[in-house]
């Protein structure tokens, strides 16, 4: 993962929902990616959880008095506020809404808001007709008018009361997640169009066999969201994968070779840069049965035929229309691994080509790669999680982005 949390002071604001319980995951989580992190809790936040169960996560004393100071003679809320880059309210009930809406500050966690100019994340939590009800929606689009709010959730499933509908506080994840998209948005890719493609592509024998390949699709997933952490608009185009579809981005999902082909250069144009991470089937079967094929006495022959190369047809649009700026493979090998990447990085004209052992890669959550670039440089990495290694890979694009390198 990028370090876009890392060192970044957040203040966490909890109210009074039972949904504070999830509040001290989304504190972990944050803790664990290297950021500062002042809690605030309302009176009635402290009727749900302890202020001792975020004081041991966070290592910082929790504030809950209006007219706390934070050092002899610093004033809390204002403090606070100042060096806030981000502002969490989880769970963001209507009460805490409203007051945000209307600029009242009768509380440590709504003045410490209204003296901040961070921008602030809510995650609503609340039964489904306070959700809904109307004061309600239009105080929360009255904030996001008038500041920088991004609201995330709620989503919809049973309540504390019982009931079922929106009104659930999101997952600790999905808040953490977008808190990296707020505070990566002016990040060094910033305004540039990302597009990745991974997964393994799964070409049909019949209506529940497929030819496939051992790919989980995790090297494309970490780099999409360095890309995201790096302030990109993200396009993932993603064959079948076991993985949760990521926050913040387009995800276009893909079953065949040809569709993600398709779905490739119907993006393409929008795109500045193409990192194709994706371990696309080289052959399918002629004709796909219609039915369940029986297991009979004897075997069964299948005649297979090539699929398209997308990175091919991608050198061609590219070479006459000149775009993307940045084109990146994969190869996964067995044998003679950089003198193979090396001529389908120079076969397809590609800026970078990350090349690995596919019997290490496939699979695992680590993963050694030699990046070769178009100007004949050879990096050899060591074994590395593959978001380290996603990060190594952005580092490169951003860099070609710049103009440090060029295929001319």
């Amino acid at each position: 993962m990028t370090q876009v949390l890392r060192d970044k002071h957040i203040i966490l604001g909890i109210t009074g929902g039972i949904a504070a319980y999830k509040a001290a995951e989304v504190a972990s989580r944050l803790v664990k990616a290297r950021a500062t992190v002042d809690v605030v809790m309302t009176e009635a936040a402290t009727k749900f959880v302890t202020p001792l169960t975020f004081q041991a996560l966070t290592h910082h004393p929790v504030i809950t008095e209006m007219f706390a100071l934070l050092r002899e003679t610093e004033i809390g809320h204002v403090s606070l506020a100042q060096r806030a880059d981000l502002l969490i309210i989880a769970p963001a009930t209507a009460n805490t809404m409203a007051k945000l809406a209307t600029g009242l500050a009768d509380n440590m966690l709504t003045a410490t808001a209204l003296g901040t100019q961070a921008p602030i994340l809510l995650a609503p939590a609340m039964e489904t007709k306070m959700w809904e009800n109307p004061l309600t929606q239009d105080n929360m689009a009255r904030l996001q008018k008038m500041r920088d709010v991004t609201v995330v959730g709620p989503g919809a499933g049973r309540l504390a009361s019982g009931g079922m509908g929106p009104g659930r506080m999101a997952e600790p994840a999905e808040i953490v997640a977008w808190a990296r998209i707020i505070l990566g948005r002016g990040g060094p890719l910033a305004g540039q169009r990302v597009l990745v493609t991974t997964g393994g592509t799964q070409e049909p024998i019949d209506p529940v066999r497929f030819i496939g390949n051992h790919s989980s699709g995790k090297m494309g997933y970490a780099l999409v969201l360095s890309a995201r952490d790096r302030g990109a608009k993200v396009t993932l185009v993603s064959a079948p994968t076991a993985l949760p579809a990521p926050v913040g981005m387009q995800l276009v999902a893909v079953q065949t070779a040809q569709e993600m082909q398709q779905a490739v250069l119907e993006a393409l144009p929008e795109s500045d840069a193409l990192i194709m991470a994706a371990a696309v089937a080289d052959y399918r079967p002629t004709v796909a049965a219609a039915h369940k094929i029986k297991k009979g006495e004897t075997g069964l022959e299948l005649e297979l035929v090539r699929t398209s190369d997308i990175l091919a047809e991608v050198a061609t649009q590219r070479a006459e229309l000149g775009w993307p700026r940045v084109v990146v493979g994969f190869a996964a090998e067995t044998q003679d691994l950089v003198a193979n990447a090396q001529a389908k990085l120079k076969a397809k004209r590609l800026d970078l080509m990350v090349a690995n052992d596919a019997r290490q890669a496939m699979g695992a959550d680590v993963n050694r790669v030699t990046l070769l670039d178009a100007s004949g440089g050879v990096e050899e990495l060591p074994l590395l999680p593959k978001e380290e290694v996603a990060e190594r890979v952005m580092d490169r694009v951003v860099e070609l982005l710049r103009g440090g390198l060029s295929t001319d």
